[in-house]
């Protein structure tokens, strides 16, 4: 067992939280991912909503960012599977979004968002 009081804690380097981000904006994405990983979050990447909820399967983060205008599957649409998922359900999810009309954020929170960025 080590000395050093940090890691007897459980906040070592291999404790890191992880944050899934799911954003088609790869400028977004390298912004996001940079300034997390200086904070020592474990982050992972998914570039549209069929991938992001896989990947919250796969790993189960502490935390997702979402967008709401992704290809293919929109953030809502992802959010409503996150939320009925008993494997993602207790994630929380900040929606992360240009959409900032107030129809969009009662939307989201009604489907389960712990909090709505515009």
């Amino acid at each position: 067992m080590s000395d050093d009081p940090i890691s007897q804690q459980g906040f070592g380097p291999s404790n890191k939280s992880t944050i899934l981000l799911v954003d088609d904006e790869e400028d977004l994405l390298d912004l996001l991912t940079f300034n997390l990983e200086r904070e020592n979050y474990e982050i992972i990447r998914a570039a549209d909503g069929t991938s992001g909820l896989q990947a919250a399967v796969e790993r189960v983060p502490d935390l997702i960012v979402l967008d709401l205008m992704l290809p293919g599957m929109h953030g809502f649409q992802v959010l409503e599977h996150l939320k009925n998922q008993s494997l993602t359900r207790l994630i929380p999810v900040i929606v992360l979004t240009a959409k900032g009309e107030v129809v969009d954020r009662i939307n989201g929170l009604k489907l389960g968002a712990d909090d709505y960025l515009a």
